[in-house]
């Protein structure tokens, strides 16, 4: 099916978001490693996608050249790949600021930390004590003692030990996360669905892969394991969409949950209020927490940091002054030991209070998802030296206050705050407890927006809240989407134990989630010693584990409702997923044979009018199907043609010098053009339509005179050197060191007419003819000029945005089950995303779509 449709601002370049910023510009130093594939030709690009780069052994497809190539590593002196072309900076490009080295600057961030990132854990002590032992009774003061022990212990192990000391560290450039981890993961092995990857992609400065170590045997081993199997593929892809359901089913819960024990207190102070009244009051606050959301992490987090700062030193004073009134010897639960009598003296009910102690380590998931907002060292500072502190010692004053008073369990916390504070301490509590609600929310726009660039989730509109820290966003329907979703639960469930078990579930479920990532990035990146990482993962999982097994126990409670939601996010996600696979293989299937349209000729068919049209398409190879829609139904083509592919790699930023990916398209009479735009999952898109024009245009000019130059060098070199060496790629290896590698191979030749046949070579030398008697360097710096000239009358002549708009529909012999996912579900989400170039301000009266459905 083809339809024409003038003036759309539809179709599909990407992952589509609306940005405030654009991406830093900062071009990074670091070094990278990567292993040479010895190939005589581009390996960016299969024998399709070039007209005049004619194999001599016949069409071989490119993936299983990729199977048989042979890996070395030689010194070398620095190179420059002729592929990857320079681009200007965007004006007005802000640069991530995160790690000023300024006092005053740290401190500022540690406030904003606080109110941002340790919301969540800070408010935990609000609930984790009833919850515990509205499973679990007191009995005797011995009781209190293992409760307290259990959950020092969980303190320790879980946020501090697990988060601060190894899950920190496995961040990705600054970004946290369970996409962030995914990302890593992909971008040291081939683990991706969608095969839109480049050899190219490797050479970013911000892929920064290590230097081989004794362990990189092992490494290489679990690499291709997972490289050579679908089946692990697609179950790290499902683990990594299960724990992004969980993280968005946490922002759903720990609202809730914050919020109603926050304003349960009320019924301590007052005795008349009952808990309908206190549902109402929480709706009330949800809606305002929601509402605040779109001012931004870096605004409310300097804003309500001091109040987190507040809650914190209220903590700590309460905390001490029960130790002093009332019993200091729980000091006692800092021996391990009363753990194991804990459970000896309550066997069933020591296992379910599991699923109440798992509570003080919520938001430990914040702290690593929340990252890219802070600096690894501003969370890991603040925690060690306040957080766990103040809430040791919260922890520590409650247990002494029930020590003493067993009947008060049920509302544990504001029953030990003094009576002469209690109205003080309630207003701050509920205050915590909204700020505690957003670390969640804000972590879960973190990872959306990841999800989205790696073609994971459907596109969404994204607002950057803060000139000056790129990685701080808001995303409006998702905000309303979550607060919707959590009325409904605190309406269901309005009992805050049951709330507290969905908590658990969905807390736990990331937990996990990270462990096994992390542990993966231990093997196959850091290369960490094997008793180490063993360790990590059976301690780590082994304690997930028994919590989660407590929580599960009470799922037919009503924390059921939290499974369904996750796993109506999860079913979401893989049907996007699996439509976006779908659709791109497809694409690459029916791309246009390079034959047709050398057959064509350089004015393909048709009539080619002034201007230059960019073909907007998801294809990072070859020409796409779509072209050939244009080229039998439109009576004319511009005279220059660029293929556009906005392509999102697995790193979190791409600098601008390395953003631009180009390629000639058939001979240069032909004026056809690959241009992939690679951006990271991080980079914020916003350009006005006139600058990014200017920019690629600019890039171009850069990269064939770049090209001129090439050929300059290597006509000098062709008595010296033999032909099958001029059509190699000299690779560039950069050591973490600033040590500089490569494959020793020559630069690439580009002996073009060499190739051609001789209709096209006669084509190519009339472009830059010149008198019979000129010299070949004057001939080919007249042909060079030419051609500029050429692009400039055509950027005069207007730019015309061609939009390629694919869609899939499943045939009608298919299984119903697919039909049902593609035609409906997956059609459904794609009609309802984010569409075209929504981000660039073009003209209706400059864009033009075509669509194509594809039956698969």
């Amino acid at each position: 099916m083809f339809s024409v449709e003038e003036g759309s601002s539809g179709g599909d370049g990407g992952s589509e978001m609306d940005d405030e910023l654009t991406g830093d510009g900062s071009t990074s130093s670091l070094s990278r490693w990567v292993f040479d594939e010895k190939n005589d030709y581009d390996e960016d690009y299969d024998d399709d996608d070039d007209g005049y780069d004619e194999r001599q052994h016949g069409d071989v497809d490119s993936d299983e050249e990729d199977d048989n190539v042979e890996q070395r590593l030689i010194r070398t002196s620095p190179a420059v790949d002729s592929f990857d072309v320079d681009a200007l900076e965007i004006p007005g490009a802000q640069k991530n600021d995160i790690e000023d080295s300024s006092l005053g600057r740290k401190l500022v961030l540690a406030l904003q930390t606080l109110g941002v990132v340790f919301g969540d854990i800070g408010t935990s002590p609000l609930y984790t004590f009833s919850v515990m032992f509205n499973r679990s009774p007191i009995n005797d003061k011995e009781d209190v003692i293992g409760a307290l022990s259990l959950v020092i212990y969980t303190l320790l192990l879980l946020p501090l030990v697990k988060y601060v000391f190894f899950v920190l560290w496995a961040n990705d450039d600054g970004e946290g996360g369970t996409f962030a981890l995914y990302s890593l993961i992909c971008r040291h092995a081939n683990v991706s669905l969608i095969p839109n990857q480049l050899p190219s992609d490797a050479r970013i400065s911000g892929f920064g892969l290590k230097v081989p170590s004794p362990e990189l045997e092992r490494s290489l081993i679990i690499k291709e394991k997972l490289e050579a199997s679908m089946v692990l593929k697609k179950l790290l892809l499902i683990l990594v969409l299960a724990g992004t359901a969980m993280v968005i089913a946490d922002a759903v819960v720990t609202p809730a949950m914050s919020v109603m024990s926050a304003i349960g207190g009320l019924k301590v102070g007052v005795g008349a209020i009952k808990q309908d009244q206190v549902l109402v009051i929480s709706v009330s606050f949800l809606v305002i927490l929601f509402s605040v959301q779109k001012y931004g992490a870096s605004k409310l987090g300097l804003a309500l940091g001091p109040a987190l700062l507040l809650w914190f030193f209220c903590l700590a004073g309460i905390g001490i002054y029960n130790l002093a009134k009332y019993d200091s010897s729980v000091f006692r639960a800092f021996n391990p030991a009363h753990i194991y009598f804990f459970f000896k003296r309550n066997s069933v009910n020591a296992w379910y209070a599991l699923g109440g102690c798992v509570l003080c380590a919520t938001g430990s998931e914040a702290m690593f998802a929340d990252l890219s907002y802070f600096s690894v060292h501003s969370i890991q500072l603040t925690f060690t030296l306040l957080v766990l502190p103040c809430l040791l010692l919260g922890y520590l004053g409650q247990a002494a206050y029930l020590s003493e008073n067993f009947s008060h369990a049920e509302n544990a916390f504001f029953s030990s705050v003094p009576s002469f504070i209690f109205w003080p301490v309630f207003l701050i509590s509920n205050i915590a407890s909204l700020i505690a609600s957003r670390a969640m929310t804000t972590a879960t726009f973190t990872c959306i927006k990841q999800s989205i660039a790696l073609g994971c989730f459907p596109r969404l509109k994204i607002i950057h809240t803060s000139k000056k820290f790129i990685g701080q966003i808001y995303i409006p329907v998702l905000n309303w989407f979550l607060l919707v979703v959590c009325l409904i639960v605190i309406c269901s469930i309005s009992n805050i134990f049951m709330i507290g078990n969905a908590y658990g579930i969905a807390e736990l479920g990331i937990m996990m989630t990270t462990t096994i990532l992390v542990t993966l990035i231990m093997l196959l990146i850091w290369q960490t010693n094997i008793i180490v990482v063993c360790l990590f993962a059976i301690v780590a999982l082994g304690v997930e584990l028994m919590f989660f097994s407590s929580v599960l126990s009470s799922v037919a409670d009503g924390s059921w409702i939290i499974l369904v939601f996750a796993a109506i996010m999860f079913f979401i996600m893989y049907v996007w997923n699996y439509g976006s696979k779908l659709k791109y293989e497809t694409e690459v299937q029916k791309k246009l044979p390079m034959d047709l349209l050398r057959e064509l000729g350089s004015n393909l068919g048709t009539i080619r009018a002034p201007g230059i049209g960019l073909l907007y398409n998801e294809l990072a190879k070859g020409v796409p199907a779509i072209f050939g829609h244009f080229l039998t139904t439109l009576p004319a083509i511009h005279s220059m043609v660029i293929f556009v592919c906005i392509k999102y790699v697995p790193v979190p930023s791409v600098p601008q010098s390395e953003r631009f990916l180009f390629r000639r398209v058939c001979p240069r009479s032909y004026h056809l053009f690959r241009c992939v735009a690679r951006y990271g999952y991080k980079d914020v898109r916003k350009e006005n339509h006139q600058a990014f024009e200017q920019i690629l245009i600019e890039s171009l000019e850069k990269f064939i005179r770049k090209e001129a130059q090439e050929r300059s060098l290597e006509s000098d070199g062709d008595n010296n050197t033999d032909s099958e060496d001029d059509t190699t790629l000299s690779r560039v290896l950069i050591a973490p060191n600033g040590s500089v590698y490569s494959l020793g191979v020559p630069l690439l030749a580009e002996h073009l007419e060499s190739y051609m046949r001789p209709s096209e070579k006669r084509s190519s030398m009339d472009f830059g003819a010149g008198p019979s008697n000129e010299t070949p360097a004057l001939d080919a710096e007249q042909s060079l000029e030419k051609e500029l000239s050429f692009i400039h009358k055509a950027k005069e002549s207007g730019v015309v945005y061609l939009l390629g708009h694919g869609d899939i529909r499943a045939t009608k012999d298919s299984w119903f089950l697919k039909k049902l996912v593609i035609n409906y579900m997956y059609a459904f989400l794609r009609k309802n995303s984010r569409r075209g170039i929504t981000n660039l301000s073009v003209p209706h009266s400059h864009l033009m779509q075509v669509g194509m459905t594809y039956m698969v």
